[in-house]
């Protein structure tokens, strides 16, 4: 084989009984053993495992008088990494061994996976749920790069200096629990610099000091974290480790995680935009109630739910008496903080499966589902007559307004959501009218 050492290919010769005969050169940079080491073991017991049934089938038809061409799988090295080979192999009846040619394809299934992750997270963004679907979809896609059974994504909020956890994957910890999260844990030392932090097996380490206490505190074996980047910002972070001795994070792990980084911030970016507008398009920027498309969503949703639900369901519409004389004569930012006030009360006076809207200015509806009689929305509406007729503190004023409620029950007063808003409106309005004979407003700014 001294010709054939000189190749970039390896060549191999395999016995009837799939044991190496001879090797060229090229074996050790592909598989990690010397040609000596290799001689005498038996091919299989290098296939991953995976692989090995099909392995096994390819080297029958050669050994049948067949020619394997572009056939593919996987090797685990010496060093445990795994080698991706594509072979051309043939059987020499008169030598009674099977001859191959071994390309070593690692790097091009590497770069294929890695794009493959770039689309893969890319959709991830399209289509998860939420942040935290979206950091679970993440964390299986990193899964088929490499070792990820323990996986991280915290974040990083800027506005309040906090740091938190997105989402927390730990064999050693309860589903859910997840550690104090702190500038002086490995995680936050990777957001508040920025750089990426390596840390090996115990035995391959040269880091010491704070770092390597910290990772034998947190009793994994070894630790990687990158830091999530957008726009020259650090976001948060991707962490993996292993409590494996025989799992250790390297260089080119570092290197993966770091690449696939970039398209993680960006799909975290997105997202978050994304439920940003989602949210600005269903609920009120001031009150944070849902607004009125919201609330005639989940009124006609609720209005063809199968089942009885209907005919326990009731709409409330409000109007705050003298408002507008309040926000007139204190100004725009007191009749804000007035208008918050109200949605607490209202929130607060009303069960957590009622929906509390704000449909514009100063009125506002309430949907009472599951109620046990018609009677039952009167006295709700009697609730929260009461609630808002409380004298309000709003910077060091004292300030009342009444409250004008329309109330209509399905099917009593209509059975659409049209027909139901219509009676709601028109009761509102002739308790508004009901009550202009007595003053409307009683304001003390003292």
């Amino acid at each position: 084989m001294v010709y054939a050492d000189l190749l970039l290919d390896a060549i191999c010769v395999v016995s009837a009984e799939g044991r190496f005969v001879s090797v060229s050169a090229a074996c050790e940079r592909i598989f990690g053993y010397t040609p000596e080491e290799l001689v005498g073991m038996r091919m299989l017991d290098l296939v991953h495992e995976e692989d090995r049934e099909r392995t096994r089938a390819a080297a029958e038809r050669v050994m049948r008088g067949g020619i394997e061409t572009h056939f593919e799988n996987r090797y685990r090295r010496k060093d445990g990494g795994i080698a991706h080979i594509m072979w051309t192999a043939r059987w020499s009846a008169a030598d009674g061994v099977r001859i191959g040619v071994a390309r070593d394809v690692t790097a091009l299934k590497q770069a294929e996976q890695r794009q493959a992750a770039v689309y893969a997270i890319s959709e991830a963004a399209h289509l998860s749920a939420d942040l935290t679907d979206l950091a679970a979809r993440i964390h299986a896609i990193i899964s088929t790069l490499m070792p990820a059974e323990n996986f991280t994504v915290a974040l990083h909020d800027v506005e309040r200096d906090e740091l938190s956890y997105l989402y927390h994957v730990d064999e050693r910890a309860a589903p859910g629990a997840s550690p104090p999260m702190s500038a002086d844990t490995l995680c936050g030392q990777v957001i508040r610099h920025g750089r990426e932090l390596l840390l090996p097996a115990q035995t391959e380490a040269l880091t010491a000091g704070a770092a390597r206490e910290l990772l034998n505190r947190d009793g994994a074996h070894s630790w990687l974290g990158v830091p999530l980047k957008s726009a020259d910002r650090t976001i948060g972070a991707l962490v993996v480790k292993s409590y494996d001795n025989r799992q250790s994070y390297d260089e080119d792990d570092r290197e993966l995680l770091q690449f696939v980084s970039i398209q993680v911030a960006q799909a975290i970016v997105r997202k978050r935009l994304f439920q940003r507008l989602e949210y600005m398009a269903r609920y009120d920027g001031l009150t944070g109630l849902a607004n009125r498309e919201a609330f005639h969503e989940r009124l006609r949703a609720a209005l063809v739910s199968p089942g009885p639900t209907p005919n326990r369901l009731a709409l409330l519409y409000l109007d705050l008496d003298g408002f507008k004389r309040i926000n007139d004569t204190h100004g725009h930012a007191l009749g804000d903080t007035l208008l918050e006030l109200a949605a607490r009360r209202l929130c607060h006076a009303v069960r957590e499966s009622s929906l509390v809207a704000r449909l514009g200015g100063d009125e506002f509806a309430v949907l009472l589902q599951n109620l046990r009689a018609p009677a039952e929305a009167d006295s709700v509406a009697a609730n929260l007559r009461n609630a808002l007729r409380q004298p309000f503190d709003v910077s060091g004023q004292r300030l009342q307004v009444g409250v004008s409620i329309g109330v209509a029950v399905y099917p009593r007063d209509g059975t659409s959501a049209e027909a139901l808003l219509r009676r709601a409106d028109q009761a509102m309005y002739a308790e508004k009218r009901a009550s202009r004979t007595a003053p409307d407003t009683d304001i003390d700014a003292s």
